[in-house]
């Protein structure tokens, strides 16, 4: 796809994932409307920060408003939505929170979408909605089982935007990216949490299960992939894994980290940090073959080079400090 001129809409460009995909398609020359989470202080999270963000217009809002959906997507070409609450533990608090942003949040988006008659709909799902691989790798025909709130909410995202495709012809593509780290991510996060916690200089490092596994892609690779689901040629009604395709125990990435931060700290497992022991998704692996060869997206930063890239901003202290590394934070 030509991304010059071209009229783009994010949702959740406020947040980690969003704002390096508005990065990359201001520097392609589209036309970049960011929506952030409208709040009192004005503050449009992670966008504030951006170099190109003169070149964005910023929109503040809540995707659960359908109005304010309607008035976003009006004129729009193709839209990528990323808004979504993410936290898995915060789910089990708050389930009906993840619902209403979640479905019917995505809901709303989609029937502006019909309304617009846009290029492409890029609906974001999760790995999650795949629960524990019941075989290895994870391709798009694995069963999906909601195996949190979280992803209970996402499987139901995913279907209502598919359906909008199926019933209305509505042109969406469902990319469904594995674990995704870098800079600007939040503190929930493992690998964030990892490292902040060794940048503040904790002589304790606590996390959840060390034994699960996980696929991670670092964020700039994400973000291509979005944009290479977006260009995929016969991709509308499709989903499209993005990931690595490479797994690693937490234990062992721990172990990773450390090294590159040269330091030896004990860990501890924290009870607090452990998900319901049916919840927990004990496996997670990504085959991405299929979008590889629908638009030749590939990974093309390793593991240890995105770690080294994400300790680099966690160790500014400018970066650290927004940070809270002895709170656990759901």
């Amino acid at each position: 796809m030509n991304w010059r001129n071209k009229r783009v809409v994010v949702t959740g460009a406020d947040g980690f994932i969003g704002s390096h995909l508005v990065e990359h398609l201001a520097a392609a020359g589209a036309e970049v409307t960011a929506l952030a989470l409208y709040n009192s202080f004005n503050h449009w999270g992670w966008l504030e920060d951006l170099p190109c963000l003169k070149d964005v217009r910023v929109v503040t809002g809540d995707i659960r408003d359908p109005h304010l959906c309607m008035e976003l997507l009006r004129g729009a070409e193709v839209v990528f939505h990323l808004a979504a609450l993410i936290p898995i533990p915060y789910s089990y608090r708050a389930p009906s929170s993840f619902v209403e942003t979640n479905v019917h949040g995505t809901l709303n988006l989609c029937q502006a979408a019909r309304a617009s008659g846009l290029e492409r709909f890029v609906h974001t799902s999760t790995s999650e909605v795949y629960g524990t691989a019941q075989y290895v790798p994870i391709d798009e025909k694995h069963p999906l089982c909601g195996q949190s709130p979280y992803a209970a909410s996402k499987i139901g995202a995913d279907a209502i935007a598919l359906s909008f495709y199926y019933s209305f012809d509505v042109p969406v593509v469902v990319a469904r990216p594995f674990n995704t780290f870098g800079p600007r991510q939040s503190a929930r996060a493992v690998i964030p949490t990892i490292i902040s916690q060794l940048a503040a200089g904790s002589r304790q490092v606590k996390l959840g299960d060390l034994d699960t596994t996980r696929d991670f892609t670092f964020v700039e690779d994400t973000c291509r992939g979005l944009m290479a689901v977006a260009s995929a040629p016969q991709g509308s009604g499709e989903v499209f894994n993005i990931g690595s395709e490479r797994e690693i125990r937490i234990a062992d990435l721990y172990r990773t980290i450390a090294g590159l931060m040269d330091v030896s700290v004990e860990v501890e497992q924290d009870p607090a940090r452990l998900r319901p022991e049916k919840s927990e998704v004990r496996r997670l692996l990504c085959d991405a073959s299929k979008l590889r060869a629908a638009a030749g997206w590939s990974p093309s930063i390793s593991l240890e080079q995105g770690l080294s890239r994400a300790i680099e901003w966690f160790r500014n202290p400018d970066n650290l400090r927004r940070y809270k590394p002895e709170i656990y934070n759901v």
